[in-house]
């Protein structure tokens, strides 16, 4: 095997990093995943995730984790709400008689991201993961790499797997591409005990996903674990908006009189949204990798994930991209196929930067949907016709 009696680091302990350290260790590999959060009780934010059978389920189910995350996916969060601004239903897929099941075709089943994460984290070794570990840099050393991290720790490995995202520090080791501004920002708010602080919205939700659409404005909700809802107002803007807009995302009422503002027109129904939930919001502009790139590939480093093709939000790709990542790397690097390890990593980064291309193509399109001035009907469309 290509990895026998090898170091191999990942950088990053989100789903695509911890599947394939499982995936990696149930092959014999040794393995650490350095991750920047202090400990396994970090809050994980974001929204839920929603596993595609071809992809993010493939690797739970190669990872043997099929049957744990069947008990703790969240029935009913895959289904759809979508409204105007004044927040009239036009489409709802709670009105479907019967809830889809595993193996149907459709069927994206949702699960919170901290919980899918304490799953990967329960079937992994102990003391796999390396907490409060925050790469800062590394250098060639004899046939590998050396790592340094901020709180003075510095490791070898012999082989190091970047997956660590959207800002990824490890990807200008690998190349000089970089993402591309999207044109769209989203900006993020989390409101705890939903039920109790914002009722009419949560009632709205039914414990979904909910899709408001208006002229170049969105706002896109999900139900998370422990009555949660995570939302984003969704626009057009420019590149460094969230740095010179002048707001205090600390204040809730600064956010909600932008809303009002930039969201003219809307139903007063969903200020509760800006008024209850938690601070900070967090501005998230969205970027996307170049669909063209390509690099040489190298014996001891490698990406997954958002370090090596983040894309918009807009197709639910982002987690299964890095999932399958995961899964078609391990089985390039101990199935026996290629006889070096820069020809199973070149193998896997071609199909990779493939695939991704064509996810991050129809992610960008979805966005350029999402945010037209005849969006609602566009997506009424697209979702009565699936």
């Amino acid at each position: 095997m290509l990895l026998k009696d090898k170091e191999v680091a990942i950088i990053g302990g989100g789903p695509g990093g911890l599947t394939l350290a499982k995936l990696l260790q149930m092959q014999g590999v040794h393995v650490r995943v350095y991750e920047r959060d202090a400990d396994k009780y970090a809050r994980v934010q974001g929204s839920p995730l929603d596993l595609h059978d071809e992809s993010g389920l493939a690797a739970i189910t190669r990872a043997g984790l099929l049957d744990v995350f069947k008990s703790n996916f969240m029935p009913g969060a895959d289904r759809t709400t979508i409204t105007d601004p004044l927040a009239q239903i036009f489409f709802s897929e709670h009105d479907s008689p019967k809830d889809r099941a595993f193996g149907d075709a459709h069927f994206r089943p949702e699960i919170d991201r901290g919980v899918l994460r304490k799953i990967l984290l329960d079937s992994l070794v102990p003391d796999t993961v390396v907490w409060n570990s925050h790469f800062m840099s590394m250098q060639r050393s004899g046939t590998g790499w050396l790592m340094q991290f901020n709180n003075g720790f510095t490791t070898y490995a012999d082989l190091v797997i970047a997956a660590d995202g959207a800002n990824s520090k490890l990807r200008p080791y690998v190349t000089d591409h970089r993402p591309l501004f999207s044109g769209i920002t989203m900006l993020e708010g989390n409101v705890y005990n939903a039920s109790k602080n914002v009722p009419s919205i949560s009632s709205l939700l039914k414990g979904g996903k909910l899709m408001a659409f208006g002229k170049g404005r969105d706002l896109l909700m999900g139900q998370k674990e422990n009555d949660e809802i995570g939302f984003y107002a969704s626009f057009p803007s420019e590149e460094n908006w969230h740095k010179t807009n002048g707001l205090d995302y600390h204040d809730n009422g600064s956010i909600l009189d932008w809303f009002k503002k930039d969201y003219p027109g809307w139903s007063t129904d969903w200020y509760e949204l800006f008024e209850k939930a938690n601070t900070p919001f967090i501005p998230r502009p969205i970027y996307c990798a170049p669909l063209d790139q390509v690099w040489e590939a190298q014996p001891d480093l490698t990406l997954i994930g958002d370090a090596a093709h983040v894309m918009p939000p807009f197709a639910g790709e982002g987690v299964n991209m890095a999932m399958l990542d995961a899964l078609e790397l391990s089985d390039a690097l101990t199935r026996g196929k290629f006889a070096t390890p820069r020809e199973a990593i070149a193998d896997y980064e071609t199909a990779m930067r493939k695939r991704a291309a064509v996810m991050a193509k129809e992610s960008l399109d979805n966005g350029k949907r999402m945010h037209s001035d005849h969006a609602l009907e566009t997506m009424l469309h697209f979702f009565r016709g699936n």
